[in-house]
């Protein structure tokens, strides 16, 4: 029992010690965080997270006063990509703070990028964060990076 309990003791402490730190970066309208030596800058509104070494990014981008309908949002999210998947391939749903999500994943054949895509929408205010990554780096830890980073965006 007692070599059963420090084995685990042990295990733990290797996971939390190994675990990426991460700070938030905060916007009047959301946050996110990120992780340790990464860089996030702000041009004109557009955030962009990526790690120095400049592998992938994640974008966002806010817009209020849109008037765009629900119709066509998954439109808008497939022409951002001038992509010819049929729209049934974006999840859309409710969410939290009674935005409208939707979730849709892209592989660039010619760039050889994955694009992950999250568009938040409450009557004329749309939230639209993306991952971009490049093929060969979108795996292990990189991947888990920008996962954990991307799933970190809240609405405040």
């Amino acid at each position: 029992m007692m070599k059963k309990t420090l084995l685990i003791t042990a295990f733990l402490l290797g996971y939390f010690s190994f675990a990426q730190k991460a700070k938030a970066y905060d916007s009047p309208n959301y946050s996110i965080n990120v992780p340790e030596g990464w860089k996030a800058t702000n041009d004109n509104d557009i955030v962009n997270i990526f790690p120095s070494n400049e592998i992938g990014a994640i974008t966002i981008s806010e817009y209020h006063d849109l008037n765009l309908p629900k119709e066509e949002v998954k439109k808008f999210i497939l022409s951002l990509y001038k992509s010819t998947d049929e729209e049934s391939k974006i999840k859309s749903g409710k969410g939290k703070k009674g935005y409208m999500e939707y979730f849709y994943e892209y592989f660039d054949e010619h760039e050889k990028l994955f694009w992950i895509t999250k568009v938040y929408q409450k009557d004329k205010n749309l939230f639209l964060i993306s991952i971009n990554c490049g093929q060969k780096y979108w795996n292990g830890n990189y991947m888990n990076l920008f996962n954990e980073t991307f799933n970190s965006f809240k609405i405040k």
